[in-house]
């Protein structure tokens, strides 16, 4: 009992404390006017105190941050040549011997504390901040909401198949930003179509799974390294698994209107049937794109799945049972960490370029 009641006592102690702290910090911590200079161009100043990610969106500077300043995705990497202190251990596990040389740090990890210079991604420089306003939405799976977003302000994107946009999430005063991968053609500069899947407690999918028609929506984009060779004889492969269908789909919708003879595998790893979304839209699109060869497989088929007449298994397996070996390719990975790793390790063996593949995990 005396075990218990030390214990309590202890963690009483040590929640005053971090509280107390988070108040000096708020109050004691004033760091007053500071200048950062971004990319040699003219520069801002701030009051210190915030993170270096909120002092840039607060410019209208939207460089990516999916996990909305948690320091859990690592895609908010900036370089910062004066002012910003030691790199921080949160920052360890996203950053190579490279990057560290460098000089480069996650912004939403850097408080600013005194003035800076740092460096941008010139891409990022000219991502926008639209407002949309949600026009249809339906599930395609259990879990899996297709949502259309006719833009407004500014009223066209212009983004490759595969990019991303950031959904800001209203959440009081400020807005936290979750990424979502486009679905639709880049052909339809006039709307954004994503596909979420609904994650319990999950901040942006619960949002998101929530909006109705007519509902405004603010997003920022568009992001993302995805960039198709444009050569029609070099043969594109995707492989996705649940929502990473989202950039797959724009990228074979996008083809059948630019390239419907090129050479196009998609793979797609699903639970059960019930998963399998989009099966009957590829049907369709095969018919216009002759090259095309399209592969389910189903992971975990149950008694309802007793009729399926596909494959079974990862979908890695289902790629190295057809992906040719040799021949001019690019790759394109969107799904759980475990399918990206795993079928990364078949396209080095069918001696796949790295620089040849293009990935996004989540």
């Amino acid at each position: 009992m005396e075990y218990v009641y030390s214990l309590l006592v202890l963690s009483v102690l040590g929640g005053a404390l971090a509280a107390l702290l988070l108040i000096a910090d708020r109050f004691l911590c004033n760091y007053g006017p500071c200048t950062i200079n971004v990319n040699e161009e003219e520069p801002f100043t701030i009051d210190g105190g915030c993170t270096l990610l909120d002092a840039l969106y607060a410019q209208r500077i939207f460089i990516p941050s999916a996990c909305g300043g948690q320091g859990t995705c690592g895609f908010c990497k900036v370089q910062i040549h004066s002012g910003g202190g030691p790199t921080l251990p949160t920052e360890l596990a996203f950053l190579n011997a490279e990057e560290m040389a460098n000089h480069t740090r996650l912004a939403c990890q850097v408080k600013v504390k005194e003035d800076m210079v740092i460096h941008v991604r010139e891409d990022f420089l000219n991502v926008q901040e639209f407002t949309a306003v949600v026009t249809d939405a339906r599930m395609v799976t259990a879990d899996t909401r297709e949502i259309h977003l006719d833009l407004k302000e500014p009223a066209e994107m212009d983004f490759r198949p595969g990019q991303y946009v950031q959904i800001a999430v209203p959440t009081g005063k400020t807005a936290e930003y979750r990424a979502y991968s486009i679905c639709s053609k880049p052909s339809e500069k006039h709307k954004v179509e994503l596909l979420i899947r609904l994650i319990p407690g999950g901040l942006g999918s619960t949002y998101m799974h929530n909006v109705q028609p007519g509902d405004e929506v603010v997003l920022t984009g568009p992001y993302g390294e995805f960039a198709m060779d444009e050569d029609p004889d070099s043969q594109i492969i995707c492989v996705g698994g649940g929502c990473g269908m989202a950039p797959m789909r724009s990228i074979l919708r996008h083809l059948s209107e630019v390239q419907p003879d090129r050479p196009c595998s998609l793979y797609f790893g699903a639970r059960t049937s019930r998963d399998a979304m989009y099966m009957k839209e590829f049907e369709e699109l095969s018919k216009k794109m002759p090259n095309l060869h399209v592969h389910y497989a189903l992971s975990e088929p149950g008694e309802e799945d007793k009729d399926w007449d596909g494959e079974t298994g990862f979908i890695h397996l289902s790629v190295q049972e057809h992906m040719a070996a040799d021949g001019k390719r690019q790759a394109f990975l969107c799904g759980p960490p475990l399918m990206i790793e795993a079928t990364m390790k078949v396209l080095e063996e069918k001696k796949l370029p790295r620089e040849k593949v293009f990935y996004d995990e989540f």
